[in-house]
């Protein structure tokens, strides 16, 4: 078993009832992971990921072992065929089976690189690692995807659920970098899965891939879209179509206190970290409101969730 999409989600709506059991007893299987090694690679710098994860192996009784690809290992050659007569030190063939024998789960985080839409959308490297890996494989975020961020998400939008049918929002925000679409794609894959009026908000000309979209409802004008509002989730990403560029950066996009007051006195989410008076203001992140510190503790429940069921499925 391998968790690295939504798609790998047989009933969301169990997935969350078993995370928040988890929750109200993080410790009760300790002895499961006795004597099994959780392999962390990161490709790419966290925090709340490498921490999260890194607690929910050890909730679980699993030796933890963590290694920066960026300064502590080889640069990797993925391409197959590939004349390594420069660059890359190490083959992905190689490198994933002899990490295989090392762990019996193997964690990966590599970002996007925003340069190859064609190559992100191959998820060059974890799918380098599923396919030579003999262990399963969990994606601790991917070019095109973060489903355990996602998966927090649906708990905590459970745990703050409204007694009506909810209305989400997923706003687009200004940012000085160009960002991955990681983080919205497994969003609105997890938001089709949920009943509720869900709605994604961004300038004309920042459609996410319309294979991830689908039939999504796409409202142009924010405070429109903000309207009645149960959820507001804010982030940034580049421009899929102009691929990797920042082509808008209109301070308007702000999720502000003025704009918050168009929605059903909505909660405000955001995956962190975030960039305060660009991305949200002050006003709104600091306030009641606010449960972005409550997304990154249930990071740990989601990551707890999937290396159990992958401990489990291996027995």
């Amino acid at each position: 078993m391998n968790y690295t999409a939504i798609k790998d989600i047989d009933s969301l709506s169990k997935w969350v009832k078993q995370a928040l059991k988890i929750k109200k007893n993080p410790l009760k299987n300790k002895k499961l992971g006795k004597n099994k090694t959780l392999g962390m690679l990161f490709f790419n710098p966290s925090l709340r990921t490498r921490l999260s994860t890194q607690k929910a192996g050890l909730n679980l009784g699993m030796n933890v072992i963590v290694m920066n690809f960026g300064n502590e290992g080889w640069t990797l050659e993925f391409e197959d065929g590939a004349i390594m007569n420069s660059g890359a030190s190490e083959h992905i063939k190689e490198a994933a089976a002899v990490v295989s024998q090392y762990c019996d789960i193997i964690a990966v985080r590599s970002f996007a690189g925003l340069n190859d839409k064609e190559k992100d959308n191959a998820e060059t490297v974890i799918s380098g690692f599923i396919k030579y890996a003999t262990v399963p494989v969990v994606n601790m975020e991917s070019a095109t995807g973060h489903p355990l961020q996602s998966l927090a998400d649906a708990i905590t939008m459970e745990e703050f659920k409204t007694e009506h049918r909810p209305k989400v929002v997923l706003t687009w925000a200004p940012h000085p970098k160009a960002l991955p679409q990681a983080v919205p794609n497994s969003f609105v894959e997890m938001m089709q899965l949920q009943d509720a009026d869900f709605v994604i908000t961004h300038p004309e000309g920042y459609e996410l891939n319309p294979e991830i979209t689908k039939n999504s409802k796409i409202e142009y004008d924010q405070n429109k879209a903000f309207e009645n509002a149960d959820f507001i989730y804010a982030k940034n990403w580049s421009n899929y179509n102009d691929y990797g560029k920042i082509t808008n950066s209109d301070p308007n996009w702000t999720v502000t206190a003025d704009k918050m007051k168009l929605t059903n006195n909505a909660k405000f989410m955001h995956c962190l970290p975030v960039r305060r008076n660009v991305i949200v203001s002050d006003e709104v992140i600091d306030s009641e409101n606010s449960i972005v510190i409550e997304q990154a503790n249930n990071r740990t429940y989601a990551a707890q969730l999937v290396l159990q069921k992958i401990l489990k499925n291996g027995k």
